[in-house]
């Protein structure tokens, strides 16, 4: 047990996805596992264990943003001996290529996080995706005729920028496709305790063009990142 999650040990399987919303990590659990059940409540950061396709596997909420995410993710890691990690949720876009409803994989995270940057002196440390895990996203999302971006994502620890888009004008200038909350830590502290992570995100609204997706596609959008998810989690 830890200070945010009561689970006991061997309630997680090895293999966790981490949504951010408590709300939605009940929802995977209840349409996606077999035999689920509840193993952490504290916080309302809800906590579930089951199995996909005969093999087992957890969903754990992270909160919103890198400091909640990095609590659960540590106290994963080293306390309940997770081994792979799957951020799964929703971001913005930073590209006019990348529509609504399109997966965005995050091959690496830049950010405005001291999270990542207070950490590695003169040195500006790159977080990215573990390769095995990013490649089987891949190959999946293909087989299954689902669209997917993989690139770079900014993982920003603001959502109501004072200036609009005008701050994020020169990330996708160089590439950055997307926007969200949590990545970067994630594969900050993959990389520190040896573990293996991925980021899958549905893109809901592009910054560049206004488009925003309706409540019945997010929905079916999620069915099929969590699905990817679920697929990728289970052969790592």
């Amino acid at each position: 047990m830890t200070p945010h999650n009561h689970a006991k040990p061997g309630d997680y399987a090895e293999a966790v996805l981490m949504p951010g919303d408590p709300l939605r990590a009940k929802w995977i659990a209840e349409n996606f596992l077999d035999d689920a059940r509840q193993v952490n409540s504290v916080r309302n950061c809800l906590g579930f264990t089951g199995s996909f396709k005969g093999k087992p596997v957890s969903v754990q909420a992270s909160g919103m943003g890198q400091p909640s995410l990095s609590i659960y993710a540590h106290e994963l890691i080293n306390s309940y001996g997770v081994k792979t990690l799957i951020r799964v949720g929703t971001c913005g876009g930073l590209n006019a290529k990348v529509k609504v409803r399109d997966l965005v994989l995050a091959q690496a995270a830049s950010t405005d996080s001291t999270l990542v940057r207070g950490r590695f002196g003169p040195y500006n440390f790159a977080p990215i995706a573990d390769f095995g895990l990013l490649r089987a996203a891949v190959e999946k999302a293909e087989a299954a005729g689902l669209p997917w971006h993989a690139g770079n994502m900014l993982s920003s620890d603001v959502f109501y920028h004072e200036n609009g888009f005008e701050g994020y004008d020169r990330l996708p200038q160089h590439g950055v496709i997307g926007v969200e909350m949590e990545a970067a830590a994630l594969y900050t502290l993959a990389a520190r305790f040896g573990v293996k992570a991925l980021t899958i995100c549905t893109m809901t609204d592009c910054l560049i063009t206004g488009a925003e997706i309706d409540a019945d596609a997010r929905q079916t959008s999620l069915r099929d990142m969590v699905s990817l998810a679920l697929e990728v989690a289970i052969e790592a």
